[in-house]
Formats: C-alpha cells, structure tokens, sequence
C-alpha cells in the first residue's frame, strides 16, 4: 500500500463533506439501506464514504493550518491560521475546526462495521470482507488519532453508530483519559495490522496496509512520550465532572514502547530510503514527494498538485500564481552547512544569530555561485549569491527559493524578485511571501505551472525517514548510548548528501542532551513542510520559544529600481510580523457549541 490515489478518486466521485456523507439518512429507510448490503458496488461506495473524511494534509492554505501556524513558515493568504498566529483565536473561534468532521467519519465507519458481516452479495469474498472491515476500523482509530493529536483526551464512543447532529440530551458524553485514548487506538491499529496486507494490489494503493496501522501506533506512542502527554504539570489538574484525572503522569517507560513501536515498522524490511538513481541527493530528497510509487513511503496522499504548488509559485511565473508560503528567517537558518555543520546556534535578544565560526557560514557580502538544482539543467551558470546561501547542504536547495534564484522549471529560467514592487513581491500584489522565500519542496521541475502543469503530488503522510526519526529520539531518551542512534540518523544524513553525525560533532556520540538537540534539528530540516514542525514545538513543549515573539525573513519592505532586480537594502534579517503563543495554545480548545451541547464535556487548560 502507498498512496490515497485511490481516495482522490473517491472524493472526486462523491464530493464528501462532513455531514452531507453518502447515505446520510439511510438509517430511516430500511428497504434503502437493506440494499445496500446486497450488492457490492453499493457496499464498496459505503467503505469509500468511510474514507471521505480524511484531512488533506498537503493544502496548506484551505484544510489544515500546520504550515501557516508553524514556526517553519509564514502563509500570507487571510485563513484561519492568521488568528491562530496572533492569539486571537477563541472557543467561539476555532480555526479549521474538525471535531465533528472526524466523529462523522467514525459514526460512518461503525456502520459500515456493523452492516458489512451482513452483506449478501454474493460477489464479495470472506476474505474482501474480513479486510474491508479491517479497513474501516483502521480509518475509525485514525480519526481517533487525529482528534488526540489536536485535542489531548477526547471521548471513546464505542462501536454505536451515534449521530453527532441529534439532540443535546444524546450528546452527554465525558472525555475519557489520554491513557484510555491511546490505548484503545493502539489496541485497534494493532488488530487490524495482523489483517491488512503488507501491500495492497495496484489498483487499490492508497489503502491502509500492515505497515500503515503500526505506523500510527508509532507516532502515537512517540507523542504519548513526550512532555504534553507525559506528565504535563499544566494538564495535571483537567479532570472530568466526577473527578476523574484526564492527563497522565510522567513514565520513563513510555520512551521504550515509542522505541519498540517504530523498530516493529522498521522490521518489516519492505522500505527503503528512496535515492534517486543519479545518486544526485537534492533529486532523491525531492523523489521523496515527486517519484510516484517509490519504496519509502508507507502511507501517502496521490492527489493533483494545484492547492500545494499554486501558492508556492512566484507572480513572476505568469498563469495562474498565488505564490504566498515561504519559509521562514529561522528555518533557513535551520539547514546545516555542506560540511554538517549547523551554522545558527541560537539567537540575541534583538533577533540577531549567534553563528558558530567554526561552520564556514557567512551572512555578508555575495559571491558567484552556481545552485546545486540548476547544475541539473543544461545552460546552468553561476551568479551573484547572498552568502547566506552559499554552501548550505543539499536539502536546502531542494526547499528555499530566494530572490533571485532561478525558479526551478527545468524549461525557462523565471527569476523572482519578492522586494517592494518586485516581480513577486509586494506593493503590486497581496499575493507575495511575507518572509522574502518561497518553498519548493514538492515542486516539479519538469511542469510548466505558466502552461496549467500543475500534476500530481504523492504527499507523505507516513514514510521511513520519520520512522528512522521517531526511533533514533526514542532510543536516544532511554538507552542514549545505543549503536542504533547513529546508524539511523546517518542513513537519513547520507541519503541527503551530509556527513555523519560523529565526524561532524563527535562530541555528541553518548552525549543524550546534546545528541537530543541534533535530532531535532534533523527533525527540522528532513521531515520540512510535511505537516511535523506544528505538532513537534507542541509535544515537545518549545513553543513558548519557537512560535512566540518575532518572525524573521528578508526587507520585502526594501523597494526595487527595477521589478527584476532585487536591492541592496533587500537582505538583511527583517521583523515581518510578531506572533502570540501562551500555554493555552498547546492544545485546541473545545468550541463553545460543543461545550453548550455536551455539560459534561471538560474545557481544555486556559481557554
């Protein structure tokens, strides 16, 4: 199994929404509903309806708010995330809001479970029935999932299909406790790994596998080990109305069950790093989320490229370009140099960085320079580069496009210049990135976005890299002197072209506060703009320190002579805009509708 291919194509079919799903009301019309279970074009388009309620994760702008509300980036389009920024988000205002998306898709997969054992199409084998089963309850512990990750402990309803839109006296549910929680995700994942496949056949790719189900557990168990729900003081004293604690207790144990849970997936030996076969490492980093059906991925999104690519390509482009998400100041200052070393080592008050001299990094003056990715075109040159770009590693240019950088389709050389009344920058437009970068992580070179090529995206929602991740903090937490550190970090380092960890810091090896520092800078740089960094600063509780206070780029305020030529005053680190986190914003708050139709629903801390 690799990728949602085959949900894109369900959603295409049925538009599903939250409420207005598939055979909605199809309880209140038995002879209906009966017949739906006799024939197996009607029972898979149910299972399909199960399916239809899986978040988008590579729409930055309209169905999620993990890039825009990260410290990884800055979206200047007018979303929710915009008050998430600023504090201003509130109970009555709960930005991209999911709570009764998600319990609709488990209400439709308990129906589907309860009917399915029934079914009397005589074209449905046992064993499609036993998996499709499996399949359905793997999408009801996920949605599960979904809801802790952004909630903390929220309610367990059983195998019931319970309508979330009925009255208010049905609806008086108290939150089970986040250990009940993971529990019972990981209890459901782990039957149903023992029924899916390893991989799933062609046409279906795109289904949960093996694979897919332990990874879930393993990122769960990875969360459920890290400070928000493992011993959080600021969670101790949330408890339901009859007294009942939500939040657990520290466990010291809970850093081997996340460790043993990511080698399990590890174990199963069917995936691989991808390298792309040039050995080139900015193409493999890139084939990561461009090389459809490569072997690192577990679980993925197969969808059309327009949401992601439109609002990462610069105005100077032409058609259609609405290029507004952009790393920001503090993650290009995240990526390491060519040497391995991390050039930033922290901040001074006014915002200024504290370089480490022994990394070669520079911050002043230009150089000629010839970017990596355009050594892949014919007719590549060298030109006047920031020093601050110069000998950065190789994912780096496969991630941050600056002013003056050639856009990277392959076929004609767009330069864009995000200064004031620059080609792409503001003054002429909204449509700008407020950092003075834009993302090209997923990319492709060979579409031409001016013609309409927007093509397909394989998004990574579960691939080997963030397991090796996973497993290397985990081990790194509870057993710090273990060999299995540095062979996965390495795999990770020498796929993208950087030297191994000991060469470059061997005073590292065995250190667990150090070492625990450059996993989470690896974290950073390798797992970028894949939906990780927004709930990584939460788990691992920093981001008091990384989303709160000012957010850097380049003087986009700096005006051009000359719409294609970027200024001089353009580079130098620039304030664009000041964001507000206090400890109320670590996990979501309940909306107030909630609250007034369910008394026994316990309100978050601090909201």
């Amino acid at each position: 199994m690799k990728f949602i291919n085959y949900i894109a194509l369900i959603c295409s079919v049925f538009m599903i929404s939250s409420c207005d799903s598939f055979l909605d009301k199809q309880e209140d019309e038995a002879l209906t509903f009966e017949k739906i279970w006799s024939k197996r074009s009607t029972v898979e388009k149910y299972l399909n309806n199960v399916w239809g309620f899986m978040p988008d994760e590579s729409n930055w702008v309209d169905e999620n708010p993990w890039i825009g509300a990260s410290d990884e980036a800055s979206a200047t389009f007018n979303r929710g995330y915009r008050y998430m920024n600023f504090g201003t988000w509130s109970p009555s205002n709960v930005p991209y809001d999911r709570w009764s998306k998600f319990y609709s898709g488990i209400r439709e997969a308990n129906v589907f479970m309860q009917n399915i054992d029934a079914t009397t199409a005589e074209d449905i084998s046992e064993q499609e029935r036993i998996q499709w089963k499996a399949e359905a309850r793997y999408a009801r512990a996920y949605y599960y999932f979904l809801l802790l990750r952004s909630y903390g402990p929220i309610m367990l309803v059983g195998d019931e299909p319970i309508d979330f839109n009925q009255n208010v006296a049905s609806l008086s549910f108290m939150r089970n406790t986040y250990q009940e929680c993971a529990d019972y995700i990981t209890k459901e994942m782990t039957e149903c790994a023992a029924v899916l496949p390893l991989e799933q056949d062609a046409i279906y790719w795109g289904k949960p596998t093996k694979g897919a189900a332990l990874s879930v557990i393993a990122r769960l168990k990875l969360y459920s080990a890290r400070p928000l729900f493992n011993g959080c003081e600021l969670y101790a004293g949330i408890a339901n109305p009859d007294g009942t604690k939500l939040f657990p207790t520290y466990d010291k144990n809970r850093w081997k069950e996340a460790a043993e849970a990511n080698k399990r997936v590890i174990d199963l030996g069917i995936y691989e790093l991808y390298e792309d076969e040039s050995g080139n490492p900015i193409k493999s980093y890139l084939g990561v989320g461009l090389k459809t059906w490569n072997k690192e991925i577990i679980m993925a999104r197969w969808t059309g490229g327009y949401y992601n690519r439109v609002h990462c390509t610069p105005r100077v482009v032409g058609g259609t370009a609405y290029g507004g998400i952009g790393p920001t100041q503090q993650q290009v200052d995240a990526y390491a140099m060519a040497n391995g070393r991390y050039p930033i080592k922290g901040y001074r008050n006014d915002g200024t960085p504290i370089i480490d001299e022994t990394s070669g990094y520079k911050e002043d003056g230009f150089s000629n320079f010839e970017h990596p990715y355009d050594q892949l075109k014919d007719g590549h040159k060298q030109k006047s580069t920031f020093n601050m770009y110069v000998g950065r590693e190789p994912r780096f240019y496969a991630t941050v496009l600056w002013s003056g950088a050639d856009w990277p389709y392959m076929a004609g050389a767009k330069v864009p210049v995000f200064a004031f009344n620059g080609n792409s920058g503001p003054g002429v437009s909204h449509d700008y990135p407020k950092s003075g970068y834009i993302c090209r992580r997923f990319i492709d070179g060979s579409l031409n976005s001016n013609g309409g090529q927007w093509g397909n995206l394989t998004f990574p929602i579960f691939r080997l890299a963030e397991i090796y991740l996973n497993y290397v903090e985990a081990l790194n937490e509870f057993d710090p002197t273990n060999s299995d550190i540095l062979l996965y970090l390495n795999k990770i380092r020498s796929r993208a072209g950087v030297p191994n960890i000991e060469e470059v810091y061997p005073e590292a090896v065995n250190n667990q506060s150090l070492m625990r520092e450059l996993i989470r800078k690896e974290r950073r740089i390798e797992l970028a703009f894949e939906s990780h960094r927004y709930f990584d600063t939460r788990t691992w509780m920093i981001a008091e320190q990384t989303d709160n206070g000012p957010m850097f780029g380049m003087n986009t305020m700096a005006p051009v002579a000359n719409a294609n030529t970027t200024p001089a005053a353009f580079w130098q680190r620039t304030e664009f805009e000041v964001r507000v986190f206090e400890p109320k914003h670590y996990l979501y708050p309940f909306s107030q509708r909630e609250l007034d139709r369910n008394k026994q629903l316990t309100q978050n801390f601090g909201w």
